[in-house]
């Protein structure tokens, strides 16, 4: 199966204009899509769902300190709304 990514950019073309989103498209292209060759669109849909789950709870950025994105966004939640009850996420 042949799977073709390209860049996605803004109708300005500028690439700064979405570069948060152009950097996870990178990551995820180096770390699961390009390290794979699967059979059939489930599989590959399912590949990339699993990596998306490990990229948010389990992998560590640099960028935060070396905490997963969704332990970083559920502490600031907690902090800015104390009031509410908040999920946690290990």
């Amino acid at each position: 199966m042949f799977i073709a990514l390209t860049l996605a950019t803004t109708s300005s073309h500028w690439f700064l204009d979405n570069i948060f989103i152009e950097r996870l498209w990178g990551t995820l292209k180096y770390e699961c899509v390009y390290l794979h060759a699967w059979e059939a669109g489930s599989e590959t849909k399912a590949a990339i769902r699993k990596w998306m789950t490990f990229y948010n709870h389990q992998r560590p950025h640099f960028a935060l300190g070396g905490k997963p994105p969704a332990l970083v966004y559920w502490q600031r939640n907690a902090i800015n709304q104390p009031d509410q009850q908040v999920q946690r996420v290990a």
